[in-house]
């Protein structure tokens, strides 16, 4: 039976100053980015200590910063004790996170991969051209066929449910146009918040296809080993133990939905009953509770919190 899950936070849950105080107390930290650092050639924890944020919030460093950002908390909440989980998930990047931690990529191949798979969605999709939304107080049913009757592929102009994050929380992805409409739409039907993310970069919709066969190239050319923990992929939410089929779940997370909630009702299902989110920030923890309040959700984004964990 499942009892103690590990989450993994990805895009969005940065910010400049991120895991300051824990790296007061804890070596890991500004080692871990050191690995980083030597495998970027840049100095990662200068960055997330001191930004500039316009910088820290282009994806091809947000994604690297953010998967260092993990992992760091995961080997102070090993060292501390904590013990290893039964199941692992990861939203979107967090993913390679999760496949880090158990131990089915190293972290060096994992920070190169996530930094050109950063380059490679920016440059699948020319910038203005690709948007992303979030949509609060719709059923998902009801945002899925908005979006299809305001998609129109013979005017290039496309947009599909991108991250099912919770129960009455979704977020819209693709061309900036019809994301537009789709806003206006989902208003229209009485949706409680429609309003347009702060990305330049459509994630998880059919725009992202050119960046597919080069991330999948790249993922070829490391060691990719059999899972030490399950772990549920975004892509179809099944663990994979075959390392051909993770690197394909990887490659098919670009274009396809991050399915979020079904993942947790899944681990729900096992026997989860205790989430642990393992990095800064506590975004998985609040979607967690929209779908689920009698599950324990705890953020790890500060020595205490680790320490309790752990013991």
């Amino acid at each position: 039976m499942t009892s103690r899950v590990l989450i993994f936070p990805g895009q969005g849950s940065q910010a400049v100053g991120m895991l300051a105080d824990l790296a007061q107390s804890e070596a890991e930290v500004v080692d871990t980015f050191n690995e980083a650092s030597d495998v970027l050639e840049r100095d990662c924890w200068q960055l997330v200590s001191q930004g500039p944020e316009s910088e820290l919030n282009q994806t091809e460093w947000t994604q690297p910063m953010m998967l260092a950002a993990d992992i760091a908390v995961w080997r102070v909440y090993r060292r501390l004790g904590g013990a290893m989980p039964t199941a692992m998930a990861g939203h979107s990047l967090g993913e390679y996170a999760a496949l880090v931690a158990a131990d089915v990529m190293n972290l060096s191949d994992a920070i190169r991969i996530v930094h050109l798979r950063g380059r490679l969605m920016q440059q699948a999709v020319p910038t203005e051209v690709g948007a992303m939304a979030a949509i609060l107080g719709l059923e998902d049913t009801q945002v899925e066929q908005l979006c299809v009757e305001v998609s129109d592929q013979s005017q290039a102009r496309t947009v599909v449910a991108a991250n099912y994050n919770a129960p009455g929380q979704l977020v819209i992805a693709g061309h900036a146009a019809a994301v537009e409409q789709a806003i206006e739409a989902c208003k229209a039907a009485g949706a409680r918040r429609a309003l347009r993310l702060p990305v330049s970069v459509p994630s998880h919709s059919p725009l992202m296809q050119p960046a597919v066969e080069p991330l999948l190239e790249a993922l070829n050319a490391v060691e990719i080993r059999e899972p030490k923990v399950s772990l549920l992929h975004n892509f179809d939410v099944a663990s994979h133990a075959e390392p051909q089929a993770i690197k394909q779940a990887l490659a098919e997370q670009l274009t396809h939905p991050v399915r979020w909630t079904e993942t947790i009702n899944q681990l729900l299902g096992q026997g989860a009953s205790e989430f642990y989110e393992c990095g800064p920030g506590r975004v998985l923890c609040g979607l967690g509770k929209r779908i689920d309040r009698s599950a324990t959700w705890q953020p790890l984004e500060n020595l205490a919190a680790l320490q309790a964990a752990a013991a």
